[in-house]
This record gives C-alpha cells, structure tokens and sequence, in this order.
C-alpha cells in the first residue's frame, strides 16, 4: 500500500522567509547571493520544510550502521520560485537526513509527474 499526503501549499515558500530574515539582519546588498549559499548548505532541511506531498517509499538501506534506520520518502514541493520533486531520507522523529534525486522545475504538472514516478 503506498501512503500520499498532501502537507502543504505552494503559497508557503520558506525561501522568502529566509530573504526576509536575512535583509533585517545584514542589510540588502549581496542578499541573493547570501540566501543562496544558506540554502545550498541546507538543501535538505529547506526542501523538507517546503513539501507539499509526501509518499513513502521504504526503507532507507545504509552501508553506514551509524546513520541508524531511515525512511526513503518522496516529495513535492515548491522553493525559491519553482517546483521541485526528491527523495528525502528522514528518521522516525521526522527529521530529514539527506536528499536524493532532486530535481527543479518550472510547473507543478512536471514536479507531480517525478513525484509519482520515484521509486
């Protein structure tokens, strides 16, 4: 049985909250390019806070018995202006570890299709 989620809306886009919190706190200049390091250092956690749909997938098989167990979970969401679909590797708290497969692009129609089709 494979588990869809709806989580959020499109309109919620955790990138603008961060160009905001970012230009009260250092000023506008070079603010696209402060924002953009922060979210590239952060991927994870900003695509995770930014789904829209969420299916599970299984679980997360890792060579590194450190990592402790892991859900492989698809997801759909929308980021700094565009749509996006990945696979985000969480733990049983709800935590996102990693993502894989992450892929940009410019319609909904487009980010729905990967997202029904990761596997």
């Amino acid at each position: 049985m494979t588990g869809y989620s709806a989580v959020g809306h499109a309109r919620h886009d955790p990138y603008r909250a961060l160009v905001a919190g970012l230009e009260e706190a250092f000023g506008n200049a070079g603010i696209e390019d402060l924002a953009a390091h922060f979210l590239a250092s952060e991927r994870a956690d900003f695509h995770w806070e930014a789904r829209v749909r969420e299916r599970y997938l299984g679980s997360h098989e890792s060579l590194d018995d450190d990592e402790g167990a892991l859900d492989r979970v698809a997801i759909k969401g929308f980021l700094a202006g565009r749509w996006f679909s990945g696979i985000a590797l969480v733990d049983g708290e709800g935590a996102v570890h990693d993502m894989t497969g992450l892929r940009a692009f410019e319609c909904e129609s487009r980010a729905e299709a990967a997202f029904v089709m990761a596997a």
